[in-house]
């Protein structure tokens, strides 16, 4: 892989991955930008122990624009997007509309592709293996920086999932706190160690790889439909050998997770049906926080879709959004058994 670092216009960063040396990636990005001001913060709840982002300065940024000026696609002589190349791999620059900036943490935006039209279903096994190395170098890079207690890498795909860019991409967020939902897997785990003298991940994979709710399963990774899976259709996807988060999988985990992930994804595709639009999904990658109790916590990836059925989403309504107590429409058992009917033949 070779890794090339250059900055925008207003001074944001910008990293090219590409799977060998393709030549150089020295176009300079002429636009007249300022340098980015952002309005972000953080503010803590103490009824919930959790901290709120706030960030209004994003009300202003792009929505939805026109093809021919997407602002992830390669720059043209007629159009210069955030991506000054004529062509790039993978590619992955600071958001000029950040969640979190400055002492309050980071974000940036992964393009997986420079097709507009594609998705990352559509990338070759050697294209998800290199975002998967763009993943792991920013994961590394970022849970070292001072200030940052977790790095998440996401994508959130479709118009249902609020997208507002429709080019395949992903965010990383570089988070001045644990996340909620992070914290509360780690008191688990403390607490289960202390119990059983095990660990709560290890006993939780190791009882679903014996469940009717497998979707699918390699030497090295595990993908099935949770137990207790808050939406329609979630699939989670662990690695056999425990490991904190991206940077300590090894090569045989590597290796195999873009022929597993590329198929969950395709299979996520054909749920509803061929003429049905493309499934909106949320991917999103579980890490250890950058400090505490890594030993306890379990790299996996969360996969699930806000669609229930055809033409009809799961809303989080006056359960889930006012008492956080999920209601799932779609039984796990017969979710696991429909993913593994749509596998590629």
């Amino acid at each position: 892989m070779k890794k090339t670092v250059t900055r925008l216009a207003d001074g944001r960063e910008l990293i090219y991955f590409d799977a060998r040396d393709s030549g150089g990636r020295d176009a300079v990005d002429r636009r007249p930008l300022e340098p980015v001001v952002s309005a972000s913060g953080i503010r803590y709840d103490p009824l919930l122990d959790e901290f709120v982002a706030i960030a209004s300065h994003r009300q202003g940024r792009i929505y939805h624009p026109p093809a021919d000026s997407c602002p992830l696609c390669p720059s043209t002589g007629e159009w210069q997007s955030e991506i000054p190349a004529a062509e790039y791999e993978v590619a992955v620059f600071e958001n000029r509309f950040p969640s979190l900036s400055g002492e309050h943490g980071r974000c940036e935006v992964v393009c997986f592709t420079s097709d507009h039209t594609a998705s990352f279903a559509d990338l070759t096994e050697e294209r998800a293996a290199l975002v998967l190395a763009a993943w792991t170098d920013r994961t590394a890079e970022l849970s070292a920086r001072p200030g940052v207690a977790q790095v998440y890498c996401f994508e959130n795909r479709g118009a249902e999932i609020g997208v507002t860019l429709a080019h395949p991409h992903g965010q990383i967020y570089a988070f001045p706190f644990t996340a909620p939902r992070t914290a509360t897997m780690l008191r688990n785990a403390v607490a289960h160690r202390a119990h059983t003298r095990r660990n709560l991940f290890d006993d939780l994979v190791a009882r679903e790889r014996k469940d009717e709710r497998v979707v699918l399963a390699g030497e090295h990774w595990t993908a099935f439909v949770p137990y207790a899976a808050r939406w329609p259709y979630e699939v989670h996807l662990y690695p056999h050998r425990r490991v904190a988060d991206l940077t300590a999988l090894d090569d045989a985990a590597r290796a195999e997770f873009p022929r597993l992930y590329l198929e969950l994804l395709r299979r996520f595709d054909r749920l509803f049906g061929t003429d049905a639009p493309p499934t909106p999904y949320i991917a999103a990658w579980h890490q250890a926080p950058a400090t505490e109790d890594r030993d306890e916590f379990a790299l996996h990836l969360e996969l699930f879709t806000v669609r229930r059925a055809s033409g009809k989403l799961k809303y989080l309504a006056g359960t889930e959004s006012g008492m956080g107590a999920f209601m799932n429409d779609v039984s796990p058992e017969s979710a696991a058994d429909r993913l593994r009917e749509v596998a590629s033949s």
